[in-house]
């Protein structure tokens, strides 16, 4: 598959001397499902902003092919308007480009559905539940038809089971017909259940900023939640969780 993404040791400081990342290697194709896991403060959120073109690297080479370079970033935080109705959030990147209203309108209303809120674009922040604000926020990602996904640990502070239900709506929005057609996704969480049941492959990251292992994940997809309850789903969750133990016993080493 055509590459979207090249990082070729990437390395980002900040003042102070402080390492973000290291001399990350790494390459996100055309239809890929990377998730980045890691401890609190190994670079996954600095290494997608970098993605996002947010910010740019100290150190090495970041190319974007052209359909990355106008990327849908979803935050950790739904980051809705609160005086907005659903509808006039989802239409909001629509607004900047410079778009009709009519033409806004139909298009924010058919991201709305593909997320499943189709009766709710009315409704204004304060009156969704949190599952329902992130589905907003997917759908405003989602409204630009971007080739390329980048998620910073959106379904954190959510329950379980909206949590669960929100995986499988992320991967049939990702799959042909499903709302965002050809997406390539970069998903940033801490949850190794998740990162193994979403991804093609998860890679994992251990502070100062860099890349220990990557874990192909070599099961059919897309994943259904019968998947979750399998034996090979334990065992590629008992790999990962390895590779992070791994790391963080390296960390400790070189201290």
């Amino acid at each position: 598959m055509k590459p979207l993404l090249v990082l070729d040791g990437v390395g980002r400081r900040f003042d102070g001397g402080r390492i973000a990342l290291d001399r990350v290697d790494l390459h996100v194709d055309e239809g890929d499902f990377v998730s980045l896991v890691g401890a609190s403060g190994c670079g996954k959120s600095t290494l997608l902003r970098l993605m996002a073109g947010l910010d740019e690297p100290t150190q090495g080479t970041l190319r974007r092919e052209e359909g990355a370079a106008l990327p849908g970033f979803v935050f950790q935080d739904a980051a809705l308007m609160p005086w907005a109705s659903a509808r006039r959030n989802v239409e909001l990147p629509l607004v900047l480009r410079g778009w009709p209203a009519e033409r806004r309108r139909r298009a924010a209303d058919a991201a709305l559905a593909a997320v499943g809120l189709a009766d709710s674009g009315g409704g204004v922040p304060r009156e969704l539940s949190g599952g329902m604000r992130m589905r907003v926020s997917l759908a405003r990602a989602l409204v630009t038809e971007p080739r390329l996904w980048l998620l910073d640990e959106p379904f954190g502070a959510l329950d379980e089971i909206t949590r669960f239900a929100l995986n499988q709506t992320l991967l049939g929005l990702c799959q042909p017909g499903g709302g965002a057609a050809s997406a390539t996704v970069v998903f940033v969480t801490h949850s190794v259940y998740e990162a193994v049941f979403l991804s093609r492959r998860v890679v994992v990251l251990a502070r100062p900023g860099r890349v220990v292992e990557e874990i192909v994940i070599d099961e059919p997809y897309p994943r259904g939640p019968a998947f979750r309850a399998t034996q090979r789903f334990t065992d590629w969750c008992a790999r990962v969780s390895d590779a992070l133990q791994r790391a963080s016993a390296d960390l400790e080493a070189r201290r």
